[in-house]
């Protein structure tokens, strides 16, 4: 028999699918200006349900704003969070119920780079700027075993850039990597139709993105934008967790598997009936709770031990 806790979740996912497919994926795409979709995306955040407990701080990190939030007794770890937003709109603010879900579920303070956002700053000011607040980390004493990179859509593309170009700048890898439906390949030539459809996601919204992103001369399939088209060996370990009703569904799956094929250690966690970086709904819908307690098990987990989706 299902429960009126089942029936009352079943119900607000209907009604959240239904709210970002008339709000999110009707209005945040061309030809709205982008100046227009970073309003837009600042008012629906507004309502965002915070857990209780979290201090929340601003300060610059390498020469980058950043904002904190730290629990209570925080373990001395680190998770460097980068935002999503097709690297046109977001910031730490509408982020919020992730990042604040994860510093309570992790007891970990989180840093959120304010990163630079095209087209006023296209490729690679986004990625530069990770790397500074990263190495400013590292500098301030927090050793690379106590930073896990955490990154939803383009912040899981800037996630893997920035974790790919370590080694070359000789600094040291994280302890582990986790990204939410990460876009990871901007060719675009493997988009996933669900049939459910993505309430969140357009092909024209993301065909924007890559046209005010890569600069002249850059192909979107370069490994420097399309990681999934990268060489992954050496990453550390790595958790992907992705909606079965999503755009970039391939985008995980596929880096999944290019991952394995380097020697990463990869934990793939699929959610059934959930859309790109559900993880936003955390403390409305129980799925999006789930999955970052399980992002607090993977980073709990020693360094090759699987984490099974429950």
């Amino acid at each position: 028999m299902t429960s009126s806790v089942e029936r009352e979740q079943r119900l607000l996912r209907g009604l959240l699918r239904g709210t970002l497919r008339l709000l999110f994926s009707g209005l945040i795409r061309p030809p709205m200006p982008i100046a227009g979709q970073r309003l837009l995306l600042r008012a629906l955040s507004v309502a965002t349900r915070l857990p209780q407990g979290i201090h929340r701080s601003q300060a610059t990190v390498g020469g980058v704003p950043c904002e904190w939030q730290r629990p209570a007794g925080e373990s001395g770890r680190v998770l460097l969070y980068l935002h999503g937003g097709a690297y046109l709109i977001g910031s730490p603010a509408t982020y919020r119920a992730i990042t604040a879900g994860l510093a309570k579920r992790c007891g970990a303070a989180v840093c959120v780079p304010d990163y630079r956002l095209a087209p006023e700053h296209p490729y690679p000011a986004a990625l530069e700027d990770a790397l500074a607040v990263y190495a400013a980390l590292l500098d301030h004493g927090i050793a690379a075993r106590d930073i896990v990179l955490v990154g939803d859509s383009a912040g899981g593309n800037l996630l893997l850039s920035a974790a790919l170009a370590l080694p070359a700048r000789g600094l040291p890898v994280p302890a582990a990597l986790v990204t939410f439906s990460p876009w990871t390949d901007m060719s675009l030539t493997h988009l996933h139709q669900p049939p459910a459809g993505d309430p969140l996601l357009t092909r024209a919204w993301i065909n924007q993105a890559v046209e005010l992103f890569c600069p002249a001369g850059l192909a979107p399939a370069s490994a420097q934008v399309s990681p999934v088209n990268a060489d992954l060996t050496g990453l550390p370990r790595l958790l992907i967790q992705v909606g079965e009703d999503e755009l970039l569904l391939n985008d995980s799956l596929r880096l999944a598997e290019r991952a394995r094929a380097a020697g990463v250690a990869v934990t793939l966690q699929r959610y059934p009936g959930c859309w790109h970086v559900f993880q936003s709904h955390a403390g409305v819908l129980d799925v999006a709770d789930r999955a970052l307690q399980e992002v607090a098990r993977f980073i709990d987990q020693p360094g090759d031990t699987p984490c099974p989706l429950s």
